[in-house]
């Protein structure tokens, strides 16, 4: 049973006196690949995120936030989002009694994307304007004495988000490398505070930090903002960071780098983690999976220790999933012979 990361790691994260909540976050898989180490001759792990109470990496955030929202007798968390956040905001909201409100664009709302908000009774409130602008709106309530907002630039969410950075380091002996989708880039920045006060404390060699954006929403990457960002992978369709400069830092003092990879590189490896190695990830979180596969044709990575962060669970985008990673259904008749046929049968 998990405990929760602010139990388990409470020592080591700034709560400012607020009483610990947990939903069983954290304490996430950490699975060896024997597909992904035989392709690159690295030994690759991976962080599979989806095993979050809300299906992703945001709960490790979400607590701590919630947890000095709580503190400070707030009412009422807010986030703009159509996916993880609202999802992991909603979700503790319900918990612990609070109500959830979730800022969206007029015209770009996919019921899918936020289904769990709905299930969880969050408001869903859409402006006119464009996400950009539903965030600003966000911004503008923060001296709302009622209101938490919980979006990244939230500091307490990066306190939650580190403890998978412990994790790791609990679990592995070292990593060279640590390969991470990025979107917002409060993630990968996460993970490297986590690993900067933590391994002093292990002895734990700093890995390098590799960073790694769709082609088509790679600000970072082309060093400007996007405008129209543009990629299948919904979760890291981000044209202007809210933790750009701070990525930048991560990768600057790791002496990592980051890079870009296609919308097929995303979905190759996204269909390869389910049908490899049995994880089910929504594309965004093959993101990292994508980027080491192709650095391994670049660089040499052979005898290394590598982490691939995988996101969130594949529950969160069944669109692609139907559209990339289904299989024939074979209809026959109910006799032993038909279904026996049919399971031998070659597609």
């Amino acid at each position: 049973m998990s405990i929760g990361i602010l139990h388990k790691y409470g020592d080591y994260i700034d709560l400012g006196g607020a009483t610990p909540i947990s939903m069983g976050e954290g304490d996430t898989p950490l699975l060896y690949s024997e597909y992904l180490s035989e392709k690159t001759g690295a030994s690759i792990y991976l962080k599979v995120e989806g095993c979050n109470p809300s299906g992703s990496f945001k709960d490790r955030g979400m607590v701590v936030a919630v947890s000095k929202a709580l503190q400070k007798n707030k009412k009422v968390l807010v986030c703009a989002s159509t996916g993880n956040t609202s999802a992991s905001a909603s979700a503790y909201a319900a918990k612990f009694g609070l109500i959830s409100a979730i800022i969206v664009p007029n015209g770009n709302i996919a019921k899918g994307k936020l289904a769990q908000a709905m299930a969880f009774g969050a408001k869903i409130i859409a402006v006119d304007g464009s996400f950009d602008d539903a965030l600003n709106i966000v911004r503008k309530l923060e001296n709302e004495s009622s209101i938490e907002i919980v979006n990244s630039i939230n500091p307490y969410r990066i306190e939650g988000q580190k403890t998978a950075a412990f994790e790791i380091i609990d679990s592995l002996s070292s990593i060279d490398y640590l390969c991470i989708p990025v979107g917002n880039a409060g993630n990968i920045s996460a993970y490297w505070k986590g690993f900067k006060e933590y391994a002093n404390l292990k002895n734990f060699k700093l890995p390098k930090m590799l960073g790694f954006q769709a082609e088509g929403a790679a600000p970072i990457v082309k060093g400007k903002i996007i405008n129209n960002p543009d990629t299948l992978a919904t979760a890291i369709r981000i044209g202007n960071p809210a933790s750009w400069k701070s990525a930048e830092l991560a990768i600057s003092e790791s002496n990592g780098s980051i890079h870009s990879v296609t919308d097929n590189e995303i979905i190759k490896s996204y269909v390869n983690l389910a049908r490899r190695d049995g994880i089910y990830c929504e594309p965004a979180s093959a993101a990292g999976v994508a980027g080491i596969i192709k650095l391994s044709k670049e660089i040499d990575i052979s005898g290394k220790n590598i982490t691939c962060v995988v996101t969130g669970n594949g529950l969160k985008d069944p669109v692609n999933s139907e559209k990339f990673a289904s299989t024939n259904i074979h209809e026959v008749k109910s006799e032993l012979n038909e279904v026996l046929k049919a399971i031998n049968k070659k597609d």
